[in-house]
């Protein structure tokens, strides 16, 4: 009885274990299916309060709305591009309301430039950024901008506060509306103040004037290397492709000159003997590294540079000049510049403005016009000092001298805050806690820093008639150092080379300075600085490469950039007749190199020259002879030499800096390339190799594995890998913005060495050609669109002109932007 009772209990126990066994798929299977419904409703409801956010955001562009504080009504008329038309009666109201429209389309990217340069960006974005904010306090950018706000002229300061007052009264306005990326991060931003405004102004300072890393980097290569001709070789100052403007006729016709034996010129004559130089040691810092850390382009070849130049009336179809810029600069969502038109009595100026900043920054008033490029002036130094453990330095009189401390505090999101502090010696801030392994102690001394320098001439070039009062307000420029061309309704064209560069005595320096003969004895006077007015060529062109020649007063600097750019826009223009708008726009987007069909003529001939060579490579050595040097998205050639240098920069660096090759950044490396491979330098053959062609097919070979080229190399297309994506700055914390805001990966033609340049830290951001013929036909474009909402019709509206390479007019004169008027606002008191 027992038994049958356990086998009835077994059985029992089998059958339901069988029914479980069955239930338990369909409970998973509506498990997951609940869980799915949520997760979809939870996406759904979070896309759906976002775009809420979002639209609740866009600015008001039409009808009335009350600004208390104004004297007068303001009227902001926006074009077919949302570019802010703004007509007020007085220039406090003018820039009140520059303010408070620039704040309506970019306030969230105006306070994280501001964060960004005071090192505030880890109270909101949390412990990552912990390290750019302590560099931001270490560079001490908020103390500098303290006082230079506390130093600015009345005329200055009341036009920084009144900009203030502006975006302040939008802020009080619309706490409940504002940006969605405000709302995401769960922050109320603080009060503008005119000190936000000068941080703003030294973020682009920062970014135009940094080259001390460049000296790091070369001490430690300097140390690898312990060879003064090869270090030579990798340094090169100037080349013989330069064209410095000043406005001389240049024959085209005459044999190209040989380079110096040295790789340099003038502008190294008073530098020291290698023998001079102590070797580094100690652990090295990752320059690589240290670029990123600073929001320096880090990409072989990339420079924050730009493109600008001036053609007198007697080269031009209308008689008038014509002057083009395009500035090359980091990009990201939205972009960098704003475009404004900017009216008031005494004050008419049209351009683009930096988001957080009053006044026009380039671009042109009723009268002058003028653009900007990167100088590359030598305006930092690295000095490495003596302590003697008490609290004490050695300054350079061989005194010792107590050391300042500044107590700083950065606020951490989700953390403890973190107190560092900032211990300066005479020349500056000693720089240690951003430099990892670093043994030395090295101080920074930059023009930044100098108390006596403080002006911000823009209103006065904003406001100028002519060259004689333009001149005068440039001569005030302390920073950044720019080249600038400009232009006149009076047919006048000119060159000037601007910022406080100081004048070394001992000589500049290329590496951290060890001795005290190297100390700063003012800056070179502006009258010796480059320049050429109304020259007898009628054109001017730079492009930061030299602008120094052998009668040059002074040196400026031992790096400069790549000349091919510079070089490609004076063989496009000089000596041209008949040019209109569309000429230069077409030089703008110019993308053939010399430098690459060079380099492909020179892989395929060593291709042709080298033994056993497969079908494959002859194949890729037909393209590169044949190709026009294009840099065209459908190009297999440029694929292939594009590939093959990159490869042989490796072969050719990679044995003998080993890994320091990262900190090899040098403003004219590519020119350095050239020289190396066209010269054949045997000291560079790679090892291994029985002669260069060995190594220049072998560069190809590995350039088109590397590269993954499919088995038919002519469908291996330049635009299927090179490609530019522009990113909102906060894809890294919220993935899902990538599809909101940004551009995704698209192809992209040309490189680095076009005048049309474009790495994968800088692009052109934006274009503009100004035509004195009819200055309501003047074009300006900037890289995406005037509002930083994603639903707004001007968020990516300009995305078309600038990647297809085209562009649009900006009405100037009052009847031009009525007859454009898409929306009209009304700012009353």
């Amino acid at each position: 009885m027992a038994d049958k009772t356990s086998l009835k209990y077994a059985r029992e126990g089998s059958r339901l274990q069988r029914v479980r066994k069955r239930r338990w798929p369909r409970r998973l299977l509506w498990t997951t299916a609940v869980l799915l419904i949520l997760l979809v409703l939870a996406a759904g409801g979070s896309i759906l309060w976002l775009r809420s956010a979002t639209l609740a955001a866009l600015p008001a562009l039409d009808g009335d709305v009350q600004v208390a504080g104004l004297s007068a009504p303001v009227t902001v008329r926006r074009d077919a591009h949302g570019v802010p038309h703004i007509d007020a009666a007085t220039q406090a109201d003018l820039f009140m309301a520059q303010g408070y429209v620039t704040a309506q389309d970019r306030l969230w990217q105006m306070d994280t430039f501001r964060r960004n340069s005071e090192g505030k960006l880890a109270e909101i974005l949390g412990r990552s950024l912990l390290k750019h904010d302590e560099t931001q306090r270490v560079l001490q950018i908020p103390v500098a901008a303290q006082r230079i706000y506390e130093h600015l002229s009345a005329q200055d300061k009341s036009c920084v506060d009144s900009y203030a007052r502006g975006v302040n009264l939008f802020l009080d306005s619309h706490k409940n509306s504002l940006p969605p990326e405000f709302r995401l991060l769960h922050y109320q931003p603080t009060p503008w103040t005119g000190v936000d405004t000068i941080s703003v102004g030294l973020m682009m300072v920062q970014e135009l004037d940094m080259h001390a890393v460049a000296k790091l980097g070369r001490s430690h290569i300097e140390a690898e290397l312990r060879n003064p001709k090869l270090e030579s070789d990798l340094y090169p100052v100037g080349s013989w492709r330069d064209h410095p403007p000043t406005g001389l006729e240049v024959d085209w016709d005459a044999p190209r000159p040989q380079p110096p034996a040295t790789g340099n010129d003038d502008d190294d004559e008073d530098a020291p003997t290698k023998t001079q130089l102590e070797p580094f040691s100690g652990t090295p810092e990752n320059v690589q590294a240290l670029l990123v850390l600073l929001g320096l382009p880090a990409c072989d070849g990339c420079a924050a540079g730009s493109n600008n130049w001036v053609v007198a009336g007697s080269h031009t179809a209308s008689g008038k000049p014509l002057l083009a810029n395009d500035m090359h600069l980091g990009f990201s969502v939205p972009g960098i510049w704003y475009m404004a038109d900017l009216s008031a009595p005494g004050f008419h100026c049209a351009g683009v403005t930096l988001p957080g900043f009053p006044f026009i920054i380039a671009g042109h008033n009723e009268h002058v016009a003028w653009g900007f490029t990167a100088l590359m002036a030598d305006v930092q130094d690295l000095y490495v000092e003596k302590l003697d453990g008490k609290g004490n330095y050695q300054a350079a009189d061989g005194s010792w001298k107590p050391l300042s401390v500044d107590h700083e505090v950065i606020h951490v999101r989700g953390g403890r805050d973190e107190a560092i502090d900032v211990v300066s010696t005479g020349h500056g801030p000693i720089v240690n806690p951003i430099l990892t392994g670093e043994s030395r102690t090295i101080a920074l001394k930059w023009n930044l820093y100098d108390p006596a320098l403080n002006a911000i001439p823009l209103y006065q070039m904003n406001t100028a008639s002519n060259w004689t009062e333009f001149s005068a307000a440039l001569e005030a420029w302390s920073w950044p150092a720019q080249n600038l061309v400009y232009s006149d309704d009076q047919g006048h064209i000119a060159y000037q080379a601007i910022g406080r560069v100081p004048l070394r005595p001992g000589g500049l320096m290329p590496v951290p300075v060890e001795d005290n003969t190297h100390e700063w004895q003012g800056y070179i006077p502006f009258e010796d600085m480059p320049r050429a007015v109304d020259p007898p060529s009628g054109f001017l062109a730079t492009a930061n490469s030299r602008v120094t020649t052998p009668q040059s007063p002074y040196p400026i600097t031992l790096e400069w950039i790549d000349p091919y750019r510079v070089e490609r826009i004076y063989k496009d223009l000089d000596g041209r007749d008949g040019l209109t708008p569309k000429d230069m726009l077409q030089v703008q987007t110019d993308i053939y190199s010399e430098l690459d069909q060079e380099m492909g003529q020179r892989f395929a001939y060593a291709i042709d020259h080298t033994d056993g060579v497969d079908d494959r490579l002859r194949k890729a050595a037909d393209l590169m002879r044949s190709w026009d040097g294009r840099l065209t998205t459908d190009s297999a050639a440029a694929s292939i030499v594009t590939k093959a240098r990159a490869e042989l920069r490796q072969m050719i660096l990679g044995p003998k800096l080993g890994k320091e090759i990262s900190d090899y950044h040098w403003g004219e490396s590519t020119f350095a390339e050239e020289e190396i491979v066209m010269h054949a330098m045997p000291d560079w053959l790679p090892p291994g190799y029985k002669n260069w062609d060995a190594a220049l097919t072998d560069a190809v070979r590995k350039g088109m594995e590397d590269g993954k080229a499919p088995p038919d190399v002519t469908a291996w297309t330049y635009g299927s890998w090179h490609t530019i994506e522009v990113e909102h700055p906060l894809v890294q914390f919220l993935p899902f913005l990538e599809h909101i805001a940004g551009t995704g990966p698209q192809p992209m033609s040309g490189d680095v060495t076009t005048v049309k340049q474009i790495g994968r830290d800088v692009a052109p951001s934006q274009r503009f050609t100004m035509d004195w013929s009819n200055i309501d036909g003047s074009t300006e474009n900037i890289m995406l669109g005037e509002s930083g909402n994603p639903l707004s019709p001007y968020f990516r509206d300009q995305w078309n002109d600038w990647y297809n390479g085209s562009t649009f007019a900006l009405p100037f004169t009052p009847g031009a932007v009525v007859a454009q008027t898409r929306h009209t606002l009304r700012l009353e008191p």
